[in-house]
């Protein structure tokens, strides 16, 4: 049993879709970001950058924090999504590298100065500039391994359910799909399947939205210091 410490974020999602896809049991441990959740010395103990999502495997004991080690982890013990042989396990693992390392980041920046940042885009334009850029440009890398492959790493992987909840915002984030049709139908083709629909829809009535978020949440997620993790994670403790 799986136990997944998760908010419905993409980052959560890419967890939930492998999980459904794999088969394996799991039960939700929900983290409330807004109410400081990720601050609790419990959870500092099996994820100690604060960010979710978290795994604790109860069949080995095992915990692993960050998405990318969960993915890595899950396809390990299941045999599934993630090939043995060396060089088509590069080909995925440098392509759940790209996720991690660029398209996510990149993605959630640009998240930022849409949903989050006091003024949206239009009080931010050298920012919203910045990373729509260069979501636009991961979109143009996407395009081109998609023209000769169905999937990021040629055959469905976690490469793929790393990469697609990063996807889905699009729309909001003002990005045109029109100049690339090959990432259209991969999308198209993730948004089809029916483990990808459920790994979505968990923890879909928690969804938050960002015009409700108040100050003091905004500030414990995205105004965070050293010192500050500190008292909030003494005061958690009380």
């Amino acid at each position: 049993m799986i136990d997944l410490y998760y908010a419905p974020t993409p980052n959560g999602w890419k967890i939930t879709i492998m999980l459904e896809e794999c088969g394996l049991p799991y039960t939700i441990v929900p983290v409330n970001l807004g109410a400081g959740d990720q601050f609790k010395p419990e959870f500092l103990a099996i994820s100690p950058n604060n960010r979710m999502p978290a795994i604790v495997d109860s069949d080995t004991g095992q915990s692993v924090f960050e998405s990318g080690a969960i993915l890595i982890y899950l396809a390990e013990k299941t045999g599934q999504f993630m090939p043995a042989e060396s060089s088509e396990r590069f080909d995925v693992l440098q392509w759940l590298f790209w996720q991690v390392g660029g398209l996510g980041p990149m993605a959630g920046q640009l998240s930022h100065f849409v949903n989050y940042a006091p003024g949206g885009p239009e009080a931010n334009e050298y920012a919203f500039a910045r990373y729509a850029g260069e979501y636009d440009r991961l979109f143009s890398v996407m395009e081109r391994t998609l023209s000769d492959n169905e999937f990021l790493a040629g055959d469905y992987s976690i490469a793929d359910m790393a990469s697609w909840p990063w996807i889905v915002p699009y729309k909001h984030f003002k990005q045109d799909m029109t100049p690339y049709p090959n990432v259209r139908r991969w999308f198209d083709a993730m948004k089809n399947r029916p483990a990808v629909q459920r790994g979505m829809d968990v923890g879909k009535a928690a969804r938050s939205d960002p015009s409700k978020m108040t100050d003091e949440q905004r500030k414990r997620m995205f105004l965070q210091t050293g010192a500050s993790v500190a008292a909030e994670t003494q005061d958690k403790a009380k």
